[in-house]
């Protein structure tokens, strides 16, 4: 006759003396990495959210490109202005 169950075979007894099987020692080590994971992270967002804001607040506004004069022709045929000399 066969065994049902393969959890049948362990030896209850095996285990007595030994402690308790869920009692573990020191930290799960995935958990660890998680953490420093997760922390690094969070201190990479935190510090480009500050350098954009002190960017904000002292650096220059950027200078726009010059428009050039083809662009500014086919604008104002786009809006309906005729150019000089048509």
């Amino acid at each position: 006759m066969a065994k049902a169950s393969g959890s049948a075979d362990v030896d209850p007894s095996a285990f007595m003396g030994k402690g308790s099987i869920e009692k573990s020692t020191g930290f799960n080590p995935g958990l660890i990495v998680l953490i420093v994971v997760v922390g690094a992270l969070l201190i990479f967002g935190v510090g480009n959210f500050f350098l954009y804001q002190y960017a904000q607040k002292n650096l220059p506004p950027r200078k726009k490109k010059p428009v050039s004069k083809k662009k500014l022709k086919k604008e104002r045929l786009k809006g309906g202005v005729r150019p000089a000399g048509d």
